[in-house]
């Protein structure tokens, strides 16, 4: 392969991931909701507090063993 060639075929490959992952933002940015992201976020924050609250009682726990 020339370097041409090579280039050209690299560029083509770099357009077409770029145009598949512009269509899979812009599909997932359609079915999203506000409502949605405003679930998401309070289940992560939740599940956060969860979290944070069974490790420091698993702690409290394991000392007073």
């Amino acid at each position: 392969m020339t370097w041409k060639l090579e280039r050209r075929c690299w560029m083509k490959l770099n357009d077409m991931r770029i145009s598949a992952v512009g269509g899979t933002i812009c599909s997932i940015w359609a079915s999203l909701s506000l409502g949605d992201l405003f679930q998401t976020a309070l289940l992560a924050a939740v599940g956060t507090m969860v979290s944070f609250v069974t490790s420091r009682l698993l702690g409290k726990l394991r000392k007073r063993e």
